[in-house]
């Protein structure tokens, strides 16, 4: 998989802009081609350039996997339209729950689904629904609620929060099929999302991740 340092409008955590699948990239509007095209040649997906409710922060606003792309109930219509129109062939849904910032609290792959666990029942139910993932649970990992912001999984692999303990990492590797490691990104962060996109493909992080964190990275999305 290819790996390289990025960043985007001078920051280092570009999860927070940028929201990932395999198939499509969403990305703020008027990034600079240099960028897009070295988004392009790592994660090898259409990119799809929009806001969500008006802001560049689209890492936080969007949850998903490669079946379903999950937006908050505050995005605009035309926001929507424009992401419908171009992701066409995967599930686009608007999640009617209070919290917004579902990529925040949402952590998912194909396979599983890890949530805020102040999420009721029913939110949880229709958002392992809009998912299609067969096992949806409300968690947290090493204390932190905002799962979404704790780790990065895809369905080759994942990296959590630093001190998720062994447990921890036993029970969510069983929730969503695939093997996990701890690890930081940008210099020691542990809300590791904040610092990452990745997907099957190719893998982005933070311009100031260091190279032992990066060989850790490598290591938990390798085949």
């Amino acid at each position: 998989m290819n790996l390289q340092r990025f960043s985007i409008f001078s920051s280092d955590n570009i999860g927070v802009y940028i929201f990932t699948n395999n198939k499509y990239t969403i990305i703020p509007p008027n990034l600079d081609n240099q960028s897009k095209s070295i988004l392009q040649e790592n994660l090898k997906t259409e990119l799809i350039e929009t806001t969500v409710a008006d802001s560049f922060l689209n890492g936080v606003f969007i949850a998903g996997n490669n079946q379903s792309i999950l937006l908050p109930r505050i995005v605009r219509e035309g926001e929507l339209r424009k992401i419908k129109e171009q992701a066409k062939d995967i599930t686009v849904e608007i999640v009617d729950v209070r919290a917004t910032a579902l990529g925040n609290i949402i952590l998912a792959n194909d396979r599983g689904a890890l949530v805020y666990p102040e999420f009721s029942d029913a939110e949880m139910s229709a958002i392992g629904k809009a998912l299609g993932v067969k096992e949806i649970r409300k968690g947290t990992i090493a204390q932190v609620m905002v799962v979404g912001s704790a780790g990065v999984i895809t369905s080759k692999g994942g990296l959590v929060h630093v001190e998720a303990s062994e447990e921890e990492l036993k029970t969510l590797s069983s929730l969503f099929g695939v093997n996990l490691e701890v690890g930081t990104v940008n210099f020691g962060s542990a809300f590791v999302r904040s610092g990452m996109v990745v997907n099957d493909n190719g893998i982005l992080v933070g311009s100031s991740t260091t190279g032992p964190e990066i060989l850790r990275i490598q290591r938990a999305f390798s085949d």
